[in-house]
């Protein structure tokens, strides 16, 4: 392990549950990762419409809670927004995909994601199990991607099993730290449910959210 630790909490809502993970699955964003367009189960430009509020797409769906599908590309080790996507629901019954990106981003064509640091998911291959709740379904492979305020670090590449394995190993070094204890207790006292198994459980089941950076070799 690392001998300095970053890490971050990131607490969106005052029930540890969040209501995105309560709906059905959701639209993945997308990364350009090596040559290849991946899915992206984890939503880095959250953090910019959370200080940007009046800036966020409004709820489409239940499958679009965020409003937005965005478009990322790791370019000379960062990490950069392409586009983004809404959808819009015609009459005839398609959907249509337009851009957003220049009400957002109105001066830049490409911009670097430097307020974010966190670890990317992106999973490939065969579903391994399917769930209809947020992005909780699992895969056959997965690459994760470190970065650290907006530059990648470090990537890896793991099989279901390796990814269940360092899902549970992550937790583990996490539990460790005067981090997960705060973090612990917040969503304990904030939640409506105050049993310390489930708010252990959820700590654990949203790991790579709540860990900015690969805790374990």
């Amino acid at each position: 392990m690392r001998s300095i630790l970053f890490l971050f909490i990131s607490l969106i809502s005052l029930n540890f549950a969040k209501t995105e993970d309560l709906v059905s699955a959701q639209y993945p964003d997308k990364l350009m990762y090596e040559g290849n367009v991946y899915d992206l189960h984890t939503n880095p430009l959250e953090r910019y419409f959370e200080k940007h509020q009046d800036k966020k797409p409004e709820q489409v769906s239940s499958a679009l809670w965020r409003g937005y599908v965005a478009y990322f590309e790791i370019i000379e080790n960062q990490l950069l927004v392409t586009d983004i996507t809404t959808p819009v629901y015609e009459e005839n019954g398609e959907t249509k995909w337009v851009s957003i990106y220049t009400n957002i981003f109105p001066n830049n064509e490409k911009v670097i994601i430097d307020w974010y640091s966190g670890i990317l998911t992106l999973p490939y291959g065969e579903i391994v199990n399917y769930v209809n709740q947020g992005y909780a379904s699992t895969y056959s492979n997965y690459n994760l991607l470190e970065i650290k305020n907006g530059c990648f670090t470090e990537a890896r590449n793991l099989n279901h099993n390796q990814f269940i394995m360092f899902k549970k190993n992550q937790f583990l070094a996490f539990e460790k730290t005067e981090t997960y204890k705060e973090l612990f207790n917040r969503l304990k006292n904030n939640s409506t449910q105050k049993d310390p198994v489930a708010t252990k459980s959820y700590i654990s089941d949203f790991i790579l959210e709540y860990t900015s950076q690969f805790l374990v070799e």
